[in-house]
């Protein structure tokens, strides 16, 4: 199935085993979603279950918030990682802190997913890569599902967590097919999607398949790169980045996000700390351009990170 089923099936899973879960958001119900994960579920759970709201992000955050507080089990939609800002007072301040301030006497089990990433010439305001930043803050867990069985598994443990959890989908990603099953996916597990013992190319997300295919291209050059996908932005699993670049001895993290402050500045920093002296060269990061994500296509494309940038950082690291 595609990426997009793949999500919509977990949601139809959940809707069906847990009468305590529902959907909300923008045009989640009539419309199907605005990226068509929620096609069909208001006609088969009805308006209480797949609820469209006003275009108010706090407000419908909010009330996904107090609906966890009461015992519900809420799955609320963004349209796009770009407005979720409008609802950054609601997941900071309220989902992030209420069991720590409240001495664990209150959880907020909160599913919240949304798009993110550039790639459809959409502009600044649909394009960016924010979820290094939702990274940065306690309280939460932060996954990003780079393939179908992934997408697929990801939602029945994040439901079962009592922590909020963001699920970021890239919008790249969507239309891409793969098998899947029915095993859950562990919310704090990464996972080697490619062996290889020369370099390590450390990605998440949308950018799982530029990783991949850099490693395709450097394994024509007689490099074998060994690919790492996080899965989990939040909490990182070090121990899977550290055993690989212990093996490899060579470090580049693929971050569609700003270079400044990114999440591939957190993993290089930590591979630094931890394994300084396992490293034959410097760790290297291939980072999204240092402005707003731009409408041309060819701008776009050359904002983004691509194959040939990752290929050249880990020629770089091999020398």
């Amino acid at each position: 199935m595609t990426y997009r089923e793949a999500l919509r099936e977990s949601l139809r899973e959940a809707l069906r085993g847990d009468e305590r879960v529902f959907v909300m958001g923008e045009d989640v119900g009539r419309y199907g979603g605005c990226f068509a994960v929620t096609l069909g579920l208001l006609e088969e759970f009805g308006p209480e279950r797949v609820r469209d709201t006003p275009l108010s992000e706090s407000a419908f955050v909010g009330a996904g918030i107090g609906a966890a507080l009461g015992g519900m089990r809420p799955v609320v939609e963004i349209m796009t990682v770009n407005f979720s800002l409008l609802a950054l007072d609601q997941i900071l301040n309220n989902a992030a802190t209420l069991a720590h301030m409240s001495g664990g006497q209150l959880a907020v089990p909160l599913v919240v997913r949304m798009t993110t990433g550039a790639g459809r010439q959409l502009a600044a305001q649909h394009s960016h890569s924010l979820e290094g930043w939702y990274a940065h803050i306690p309280g939460l867990r932060i996954v990003a599902p780079a393939t179908v069985a992934d997408a697929r598994g990801m939602l029945a443990p994040a439901l079962a967590s009592p922590d909020p959890v963001l699920l970021f989908e890239h919008a790249g990603l969507y239309a891409s097919e793969g098998e899947v099953d029915d095993t859950p996916v562990a919310l704090d597990g990464a996972a080697v999607r490619r062996p290889g013992e020369d370099v390590t190319l450390v990605t998440y997300g949308g950018m799982l398949p530029t990783a991949l295919a850099a490693a395709e291209a450097l394994e024509a050059g007689g490099i074998a790169a060994e690919v790492v996908d996080l899965r989990s932005l939040r909490p990182l699993d070090e121990a899977t980045v550290l055993a690989s670049v212990r093996r490899t001895h060579r470090l580049v993290v693929v971050d569609e996000g700003w270079r400044s402050g990114s999440l591939a500045a957190e993993v290089a920093a930590r591979v630094a700390e931890q394994a300084f002296y396992d490293l034959d060269a410097p760790p290297e990061r291939v980072c999204s351009a240092e402005v707003p994500v731009p409408y041309a296509a060819h701008l776009e494309r050359a904002a983004r990170p691509a194959v040939d940038d990752v290929v050249a950082a880990a020629r770089r690291t091999v020398g």
